[in-house]
């Protein structure tokens, strides 16, 4: 069933983006008097084909929904009645056919406009960000952030949630910046700034930066009480069950939740006799925690079990942020901007060797992505597909052959020789770009399968 849900929400946003992508295409050929003979969402044998008569465009939904097109009237790509030819693409003048080209990436930045616009006004939930701890020898002790503090600002950028503050750590890091203001909010509103020193290490990862900060979240003691339970899990499997309170394991009293995942982790494929209360009835259950490999080499325990967590417990953390329409559309503009940035700057990186690849999302990680923000709720599937959304705009518009961008390099090259590029030698390096796309993808197919195997 989850993967049935995961598989649905990834279709649902591939479908999204990918026909917002082509009608910006499809719209502006239209207007720049281009013939367009289809337009199909998914590639390979059509399910639903509908068209007003045999000179209209064709409406296409295929079968494999990865992908779409529009397909022009095009000399180039095949033989064109004497009719058509007046509207043929490669007979457009050059800023016509680049506004055809350049029109797919920029309605998908235009898309995460709208959709960010929505989630700003709809309002987004997430936890407030209060230290709950700071780890020994952390970037953040060298810095002087304390137990208790709520973090308010980065870099003078309004930080309301968690994710926030970590997103605006994170540009700062990309962007080169290695002394980070963050501004600090006691428990008796007085302020503080402190300065976050960095080096290029630390910001090779998002992971590995979130790590070297060592800022915990705060949490409040929770009762160990089973909520949710993986269906594969050891917990499941051993015979737990949702609502289950625990009260010792090997005999140690348990008090609160954190208390039962340090033992569990410290206890990888050890088995322990656990004692719960369901019901007012005690009784002992022995389960072993899997053993579960981290990226720093070191084991685990994980059993598949979530917490119960209250309500009020609950809402107390939260904090809902929101801005009115009108105020909206710059933020969401420059939330666009933000990302896209970013993102170009993440893929310099990476292709200069100065940060992992481990950065790169293949299909596998962009559905499970899909799913886990369908389950969160609307705001967080819109932000979903609004940041997929820039990284498929940013994407396209490298100037890499196959790619809209590539097309664009090639009639930059027209606008500055007087005359197209030969077709041979456009040939060619699309087939280049071909395979350099090609590597990219399974580079990232493979990173996919390893972190599901981690």
């Amino acid at each position: 069933m989850d993967t049935l849900h995961t598989l649905f929400y990834f279709i649902v946003a591939i479908a999204v983006l990918v026909a917002f992508h082509e009608f910006g295409h499809f719209w502006v050929a239209r207007k720049v008097g281009v013939k367009v003979i289809r337009f199909s969402i998914g590639f390979g044998r059509p399910l639903l084909a509908w068209r007003k008569s045999a000179e209209d465009t064709e409406f296409v939904i295929a079968a494999v929904p990865l992908g779409g097109y529009v397909k022009m009237v095009d000399e180039r790509e095949e033989a064109v009645k004497e009719a058509d030819l007046p509207y043929a693409f490669n007979r457009r003048p050059l800023w016509a056919r680049t506004a055809v080209v350049a029109a797919g990436p920029l309605f998908n930045l235009l898309l995460a406009v709208l959709l960010f616009w929505a989630v700003l006004v709809i309002g987004e939930v997430g936890l407030r960000p209060l230290i709950g701890g700071v780890e020994p020898g952390s970037l953040a002790e060298q810095a002087g952030l304390v137990k208790g503090d709520e973090i308010v600002a980065v870099n003078d950028k309004l930080t309301p949630t968690w994710i926030e503050t970590f997103d605006a750590l994170l540009s700062a890091a990309i962007a080169g910046e290695r002394e980070i203001s963050v501004t600090t909010k006691s428990a008796d509103d007085s302020r503080q700034t402190r300065i976050l020193r960095l080096t290029d290490q630390d910001a090779e990862t998002p992971e590995g930066l979130h790590k070297r900060l060592g800022l915990k979240p705060w949490s409040p003691k929770i009762k160990p009480v089973v909520g949710k339970l993986m269906e594969d899990g050891v917990a499941k499997q051993a015979g737990l069950q949702s609502g289950d309170l625990l009260v010792s394991a090997d005999g140690v009293e348990i008090d609160e939740w954190q208390q039962w995942v340090d033992y569990v982790q410290a206890r990888p494929e050890i088995a322990i006799n656990l004692t719960i209360e369901r019901n007012g009835v005690r009784s002992v259950l022995t389960l072993t925690p899997r053993k579960e490999q981290q990226k720093d080499g070191k084991s685990i325990g994980k059993i598949g079990a979530g917490v119960e967590t209250p309500k009020d417990l609950l809402d107390s953390l939260l904090v809902e942020h929101s801005l009115s329409p009108l105020d909206a559309v710059p933020a969401a503009f420059e939330r666009t901007w933000f990302y896209a940035v970013n993102t170009l700057k993440m893929m310099g990186k990476m292709v200069v060797g100065s940060a992992s690849v481990e950065n790169l999302s293949g299909p596998i990680s962009i559905a499970q992505y899909a799913g886990q923000s369908a389950d969160m709720g609307l705001t967080a599937f819109l932000k979903f597909l609004g940041l997929v959304s820039v990284s498929l705009g940013v994407l396209n518009l490298l100037p890499v052959p196959v790619l809209d961008g590539g097309h664009l390099l090639f009639f930059a090259v027209e606008a500055v020789k007087g005359s197209p590029v030969p077709e041979k030698l456009q040939m060619y390096f699309q087939q280049v770009g071909m395979v350099l796309l090609m590597l990219l993808m399974a580079l990232a197919m493979f990173l996919d399968i390893d972190r599901l195997f981690q």
